[in-house]
């Protein structure tokens, strides 16, 4: 046979050993996760319960999912064993020991607007002002100038059904 002819069973069988490989080590660490859980320690099922385990047996867990509530669950429904600051925060809302660098990011951009000036000069400046109408002006705006063409206009609702108007 030829080398070339060989060559793409040689790669496919290559691939498939690096995934079995990759997947065989992962269940590896699931495993071992599972055998090293402790009573008091936060978990995730794979159904995303969150409980704290309560007594761990050689095939289950006793959970206690809350006040008089213990759930017992097969070991390998354990999806994740939790640290005790990401059960609390997740669990309870609890922020413990956030690592901050003195840098705050506002919500929104009203920091990046605001000028040095005190509020209550910025704001009597802004009433002196004419006000500005961003907005487009319809055709009835234009025919302002006519005020008992626009006010029967403004009596009048607008039909919104589709239907002609029939005057």
């Amino acid at each position: 046979m030829n080398m070339l002819t060989l060559l793409p069973f040689i790669v496919l069988i290559g691939a498939m050993f690096l995934m079995t490989r990759s997947a065989k080590r992962k269940q590896q660490q699931a495993a071992s996760m599972r055998n090293e859980m402790q009573p008091g320690a936060g978990v995730r099922t794979i159904g995303g319960l969150y409980a704290t385990v309560k007594e761990v047996n050689e095939d289950t867990v006793l959970l206690d999912a809350g006040p008089g509530v213990d759930l017992l669950f097969a070991k390998n429904s354990i999806g994740a064993v939790l640290t005790d600051d990401e059960y609390n925060r997740i669990v309870h809302g609890i922020e413990h020991d956030l690592k901050t660098d003195g840098t705050v990011v506002p919500d929104d951009a009203s920091s990046l607007t605001e000028t040095d000036e005190p509020a209550a000069d910025a704001s009597s400046d802004a009433s002196d002002d004419k006000p500005i109408d961003l907005g487009k002006k319809d055709a009835a705006d234009d025919t302002a100038d006519e005020p008992g063409e626009a006010k029967s206009d403004a009596a009048e609702p607008k039909k919104t059904d589709g239907e002609p108007d029939a005057k």
